[in-house]
């Protein structure tokens, strides 16, 4: 055997006559064993110049150093910047620590994905990439004893997260837009099931309460996640005589922006348009459009950094990022 071999412990055991388990034992100092026996092990490997791969040492201490992504099936057509970008995040992190990254795709119902990760044993911990009230994956973790992320709030207090400050964010941006002159702005939504979504409408109610402005419910729309839909709200949005439409992010941004288009209504001449969540398709937009920008990389690396000290037993807290921008473009001129 070459010095330059990356060894498995099935080599070591085989040349010393010894079993897997009491090389194991030997390299990770648990278990009984005897002493002379240990020193052998540890004398092969100091002369043989041996570097245990990922395997072996995840075996020696009951590690895969995997761990899991759930992402939800909708990411590719719900704002694929944020989780594009959250999953790079995730990725160079976990690379950082000799850990690799294995996705599960859930729709928030359907745990079989996750459930084959689980019960086979295939990650060390796990990081949800949503918060949503209906979905099912954070009971069934906890319920399996996994540590885990979730990436947004939670009112869990047992359940550990990173989020971005949504609400002060949202507050910021629309008190600027209060103070532009927009007093009948309509906030459009998708899923109400959202945590998110929830966090940003809460910021746009205080920054109204904040400066005496009185809020219209006629103008509060949820669930605007298709063309059609998006229509019939714009039709609404047109007869309340709204003078503005701030989206909770960008792509119900853009599914307002091109219902505008069609009708042939000029931003910001007619109507006046916000995002909470920025993007390339809105800064790049023809007029570019006024939204928050939020590190979406960022806070990829401070979940796998959090779920990584869950995982080696150090202090863990929740952690709200406070960097975001607001980006103040054409479209609220």
């Amino acid at each position: 055997m070459g010095d330059n071999r990356i060894y498995r412990i099935e080599d070591i055991a085989r040349e010393l006559g010894i079993s897997t388990s009491t090389v194991s034992r030997s390299i990770s100092g648990k278990g009984r064993i005897s002493q002379a026996t240990r020193e052998r092990v540890l004398d092969f490997i100091s002369s043989h110049d041996y570097r245990p791969s990922v395997q072996a040492k995840g075996l020696a201490q009951n590690k895969t150093y995997n761990l899991g992504l759930v992402l939800p099936l909708d990411f590719s057509e719900r704002s694929p910047a944020f989780f594009k970008d959250c999953m790079s995040g995730i990725c160079e992190t976990a690379a950082g620590n000799n850990y690799d990254v294995m996705i599960s795709m859930t729709d928030g119902q359907d745990l079989s994905q996750i459930s084959r990760l689980v019960v086979n044993r295939k990650v060390d911990g796990i990081i949800i990439s949503r918060s949503a009230v209906d979905w099912r994956v954070e009971h069934f973790l906890k319920e399996k004893n996994v540590p885990f992320v979730l990436i947004g709030s939670s009112p869990d207090p047992d359940v550990f997260f990173v989020d971005n400050n949504n609400q002060e964010a949202c507050r910021e941006l629309t008190d600027i837009l209060l103070m532009k002159g927009m007093r009948r702005m309509a906030l459009v939504g998708g899923s109400a099931q959202h945590r998110v979504n929830e966090d940003r409408k809460q910021g746009f109610f205080r920054a109204h309460q904040e400066l005496g402005v009185p809020i219209d419910l006629n103008l509060f729309f949820m669930e605007v996640d298709r063309p059609v839909k998006a229509a019939e709200v714009l039709e609404k949005i047109l007869r309340e005589k709204a003078d503005g439409i701030v989206c909770m992010d960008d792509s119900v941004c853009a599914l307002m922006v091109d219902c505008l288009r069609e009708k042939r209504l000029q931003i910001p001449q007619e109507i006046r348009i916000a995002s909470f969540y920025d993007s390339v398709r809105l800064e790049y937009n023809i007029p570019s459009v006024t939204s928050l920008r939020f590190d979406a990389k960022e806070l990829g690396q401070s979940a796998c950094r959090l779920l990584l000290a869950l995982l080696g037993g150090y202090p863990a807290k929740n952690h709200i990022l406070d960097g975001y921008q607001v980006i103040l473009r054409e479209s609220t001129k």
